[in-house]
């Protein structure tokens, strides 16, 4: 896997090492619960992972490509702004998990 070199339409960044750039899925604001019921951005709620879109890895990322679902913790998160749109940077040991049509079963793992 190689390094985007223009993410996300056209932008100049070129990600290093093991960092993902990754967009926001929807917003900070209120969110519906599957019953319907409207919860405002206000409420309290415990601990909770978010899932973002991958547009950029690094030439050392094994798991993710562009375009990759991840999940990820929104507390540990750097966020940088590329042409008036947000983004959050991560690095690949701080996504929890991939959503993607791939399945990879041969790989070894980081640390073997």
């Amino acid at each position: 896997m190689t390094a985007d070199t223009n993410l996300d339409s056209g932008l100049p960044i070129r990600l290093l090492h093991d960092r993902v750039l990754v967009r926001m899925e929807g917003g900070e604001g209120e969110r519906r619960s599957t019953a319907g019921i409207v919860i405002p951005a206000t409420a309290a709620v415990g601990k909770r992972l978010a899932w973002a879109t991958a547009v950029g890895v690094g030439p050392n990322v094994r798991s993710i490509v562009s375009g990759d679902r991840v999940l990820f913790d929104p507390d540990d998160r750097s966020e940088v702004e590329l042409h008036g749109r947000g983004y959050v940077l991560l690095r690949e040991r701080d996504v929890h998990a991939v959503a993607a049509e791939r399945v990879e079963n041969d790989s070894t793992g980081l640390y073997l």
